[in-house]
């Protein structure tokens, strides 16, 4: 089965939509795990409700320090536009970076437009995965 991790500085908002949109659409034939190089003490409360908006509970979610444990096992690493790049620890795996705004004190309808290019790329990631 193949990982996907999708990474970037708090794990509270861009990364973790990425992993419940991919757990969710997946179906679970591949799965996907998030988290920090920094994380945050919460996801933030406005993604977990504009997740809910589309039948995504993120309720109970709690924003992870990235290891190199979690590097070792992806078989494809994603970073989210926060110049993780520079400080996540080397790996092999195949790795892109989304290049997508942050969404920490933006408007309800700018974090549903990063919400819904999260949504659309992770579509993208899965059909080039074959699932």
């Amino acid at each position: 089965m193949k990982k996907v991790l999708f990474v970037c500085v708090g794990n509270s908002g861009r990364s973790q939509m990425a992993e419940a949109f991919f757990n969710h659409l997946a179906k679970g034939k591949t799965q996907a795990l998030s988290a920090g190089i920094n994380p945050a003490s919460r996801v933030d409360p406005t993604v977990i409700e504009l997740m809910k908006e589309l039948g995504i509970d993120m309720n109970g979610r709690q924003p992870k320090k990235l290891t190199v444990e979690m590097l070792d096992q992806a078989d494809r690493v994603v970073t989210m536009g926060c110049g993780v790049e520079q400080a996540c620890p080397v790996t092999l795996a195949e790795t892109e970076d989304w290049n997508l705004e942050d969404p920490k004190g933006k408007s309800i309808e700018k974090i549903r437009e990063i919400r819904d290019q999260i949504k659309a790329r992770v579509k993208k990631l899965l059909k080039e995965l074959g699932i």
